[in-house]
């Protein structure tokens, strides 16, 4: 297959660290919130196996904010999610998936509370900025929504702790899960968060001015020169191993919220106002027909998935794959796959069908054990 340039433009908006990205000699990159995502340094292989044993530093600048602010801020974000936000505390964060008026995903974002009022939506890749302020106009809500000059720099790996205690202090070992605090290095004032799309442990820096961003990626890359740090992306084997989903390729706007597994994340009988109650209520009175699932494909390592790939029981069709990638510590294929119900089960046999050809799937749980 003939390499496929990806031609960059002023049109593709500069991340504040591309340039350090760049010098760090990057293969390919992916479009992401019409930003540039790096995907890889040298394969995905090897970039999985140094960050399960290292630390790297990613650029997802393309990972954007939406802040809304104001006295009605926290009416605004309830509205958007079946997560119950009231609780979540100043210097937390929570995974919320957002849903339309239809139930339709729209988003799988961290929210971030940096005061009573005043909250980061950190995105996948879609629009979420238009929608949230589209809703704040039509209700006449008083907030202001905006995409603030914040871009994560991600510190990942099991030497990360080491690495930012170099930094900053030891302090930022005790930082929980899932919160964050507001600190300074290089001169620059970031958010520092204990998360990331990964599982192997590490931060996310959110620089809030774009000017300062080489010297924040600089201090970070010095400290990390005694833990082998490199330069590294969201990696595929190692997100589907932990099996973090990916907005875009494993759910779309296409896909109830209730159909995504994201049951642990919501809060359906919550006493804030949601946008998807009503149909969240009638699609669990209906029950759902389809279920967001993992696949275990034993065997030699498949090609790369560009479509979704069919799945089938007896020969027909009971739904589709997407994500995919080969796991050394499975020594199997893993995939999401969006199945029929019926189906939806740990321990199902089913096929998968590649460029015409079938081999033995079988349906795991969230763990890849049973």
């Amino acid at each position: 297959m003939n390499p496929v340039e990806l031609v960059l433009s002023p049109r593709l908006r500069v991340t504040p660290f591309e340039a350090r990205v760049r010098e760090q000699g990057i293969k390919s990159y992916t479009v992401y919130n019409r930003m540039v995502l790096p995907v890889n340094y040298t394969d995905t292989l090897d970039e999985y196996q140094h960050l399960c044993a290292n630390v790297q530093v990613w650029d997802v600048a393309a990972e954007r904010q939406v802040e809304v602010v104001g006295p009605d801020a926290l009416e605004l974000v309830e509205l958007i999610t079946p997560r119950h936000i009231a609780p979540c505390e100043v210097g937390q964060c929570v995974y919320a998936p957002l849903a339309d008026q239809d139930g339709l995903v729209v988003n799988d974002p961290i929210i971030l509370r940096l005061a009573q009022d005043r909250f980061w939506i950190s995105i996948a890749d879609s629009d979420v900025l238009l929608w949230v302020k589209g809703i704040a106009y039509g209700r006449g809500m008083e907030v202001k929504v905006f995409e603030p000059d914040v871009s994560p720099l991600a510190v990942q790996g099991p030497k990360a702790d080491d690495l930012m205690a170099d930094l900053l202090g030891e302090h930022v070992r005790d930082i929980r899960f899932f919160r964050f605090i507001e600190t300074n290095i290089a001169g620059t004032d970031v958010v520092l968060a204990r998360s990331g799309w990964s599982g192997q442990g590490g931060f996310e820096i959110y620089l809030q001015n774009s000017a300062d961003g080489l010297a924040l990626w600089d201090a970070v890359w010095a400290a990390g020169q005694k833990y082998q740090v490199r330069a590294g992306s969201p990696n595929l084997i190692e997100r589907l191993e932990t099996g973090l989903k990916s907005y875009g390729s494993d759910m779309t706007h296409d896909d109830h919220v209730l159909e995504c597994g994201f049951e642990r994340y919501m809060h359906l009988d919550k006493p804030a106002a949601y946008m998807a109650r009503e149909s969240v209520q009638a699609l669990q009175q209906q029950g759902v027909k389809k279920r967001l699932c993992h696949l275990m494909v034993p065997g030699n390592p498949l090609p790369g998935l560009r479509e979704r790939w069919p799945v089938l029981e007896n020969g027909s069709v009971v739904g589709f794959a997407s994500s995919c990638a080969y796991s050394p510590k499975h020594e199997a294929n893993l995939l999401f796959a969006m199945l029929s119900v019926n189906v939806a089960k740990p321990g199902t046999s089913l096929e998968l069908e590649v460029s015409g050809n079938r081999c033995d799937a079988i349906v795991k749980d969230d763990r890849w054990k049973s």
